[in-house]
């Protein structure tokens, strides 16, 4: 039962200095502390439930998020959860059309991600109200109900409301028994953890050979810093992994559309399954030239993380600008705009495979992939789901991988909630990681 009004809203910066070891560089982004806006939603209900939310940035500007969820805090302040829940599209674009802020987005960039965190700290309220997981509160919807989260305007050239209905009310076929699948089995995982830019030779060989051992099949490899690099790394670690095990990479959008094809020409010999990011992730006919190119190939090109909204992701579908689509929880709209992308996946048999790792992205987009498997796409075909092993130790619902797949989660809630410990320390500047890193630093 949805209950109480929203009667308080914090936001906090919380920084990892993950840039100490290397994790998760790549070519554009060569010093990332994997970072995070961190909501916090209280009620007056009386039953201790809070909601959390994140967004996930890589250190600096993480202070711009924050307060721009200062900025949106208004819309949401002394709103009753059932009116909000009630009417969720409408209160979706409230958020997304305030009159003055919208000029700084629209629906794109900080507002965005601000955004992001605090619909993600509602969805997590809302699930845990109800007793329920996220991935379980939306499978088990009703698909009118789900269907009025969603905002439609500007995507209705593509997919209209009993489009989307029809594609829900076909994935009921079947799905008490992919739901059972998914306890049982979990979903599918690639891992990117083997091969950040920044890692050592003697690093990439170890991770890939303790992740084959621990049963991981398919893997990501950064690239497009330097073509003779890529080359060797690649070949280290298809020579680790074997012919057999699949293999991705990923360029950050380090490339202009004529090179991302001439690069990836000469590593074709790795046979990678897909390169992601080659270009902008703004340049949807730069994509759609980068995959008509690389076809002959057997390459196909990946893209999502950095896609502002359900627009880009509709022209993108298009345009057959991408053969793999993956969405990010916490780049678009929560888990409202992402309900639209997974839907218009379907509509154009697209397999979605998420982004994921950062701060919490692994344990947010779990809910997502699991949910469509479920309800909307009903298929496992050419689909996985990422993983980064990566900070999960200061969540408190951590994910659970086993065998190489994500089980579902079974707490109520979003899997959102940092332990406040993890939040305190790392807090940045004051808490007591960064007062010690800053002084050693001289700041």
């Amino acid at each position: 039962m949805v209950r109480g009004r929203i009667s308080g809203l914090s936001v906090r910066d919380v920084r990892f200095p993950t840039s100490l070891g290397g994790h998760g560089s790549d070519a554009m982004h060569t010093d990332p502390d994997y970072s995070a806006a961190y909501v916090v939603l209280e009620t007056d209900a009386g039953d201790g439930l809070k909601g959390y939310g994140i967004t996930f940035t890589l250190g600096k500007g993480t202070e711009v998020v924050v307060c721009a969820v200062n900025a949106l805090a208004h819309h949401v302040l002394h709103k009753d959860l059932k009116d909000i829940v009630g009417d969720f599209r409408a209160f979706y674009r409230q958020l997304t059309s305030d009159g003055q802020l919208r000029w700084i987005g629209p629906e794109k960039g900080v507002v965005h991600l601000a955004t992001a965190a605090v619909l993600n700290a509602v969805w997590d309220l809302w699930a845990k109200q109800e007793g329920k997981p996220l991935w379980k509160l939306l499978v088990d919807m009703d698909p009118r109900t789900l269907l009025a989260c969603i905002d439609f305007r500007y995507i209705t050239d593509v997919l209209t409301e009993e489009e989307a209905f029809e594609i829900l009310q076909k994935g009921q076929v079947g799905k008490k028994e992919r739901e059972e699948q998914m306890l049982v089995q979990g979903y599918p995982a690639y891992t990117t953890s083997c091969a950040w830019l920044g890692y050592s030779d003697d690093t990439l060989k170890q991770l890939c050979t303790e992740a084959l051992k621990d049963g991981w099949t398919r893997f990501k490899v950064k690239v497009g810093a330097d073509l003779q690099d890529d080359i060797r790394r690649c070949r280290l670690i298809r020579n680790t992994i074997g012919p057999e095990k699949t293999l991705m990479m990923d360029a950050n959008q380090r490339w202009d559309v004529p090179e991302a094809v001439e690069w990836m020409s000469k590593l074709a010999e790795f046979k990678p399954l897909w390169i992601e990011e080659p270009t902008s992730p703004d340049d949807i006919l730069g994509h759609a030239a980068i995959s008509k190119a690389l076809v002959p190939l057997g390459i196909g090109v990946a893209t999502g993380e950095q896609c502002h909204n359900r627009v880009i992701f509709k022209q993108l579908l298009q345009a057959k600008a991408l053969q793999f689509l993956q969405i990010d929880s916490c780049r678009l709209g929560s888990v409202n705009e992402n309900l639209s992308v997974l839907l218009m996946a379907k509509k154009f048999e697209i397999p979605v495979c998420p982004h994921a790792g950062g701060v919490g992205l692994c344990e947010l987009v779990q809910h997502l992939i699991i949910f469509d498997f479920i309800s909307v796409s009903a298929s496992l075909t050419n689909r996985m789901c990422e993983y980064v092993d990566h900070l999960h130790e200061h969540f408190k619902y951590p994910v659970i991988i086993e065998k190489a797949s994500y089980m579902p989660p079974k707490d109520a809630g979003y899997s959102t909630e940092m332990k406040e410990d993890s939040v305190k320390k790392h807090q940045y500047p004051d808490g007591e990681v960064w007062k010690k890193l800053l002084a050693a630093r001289g700041n």
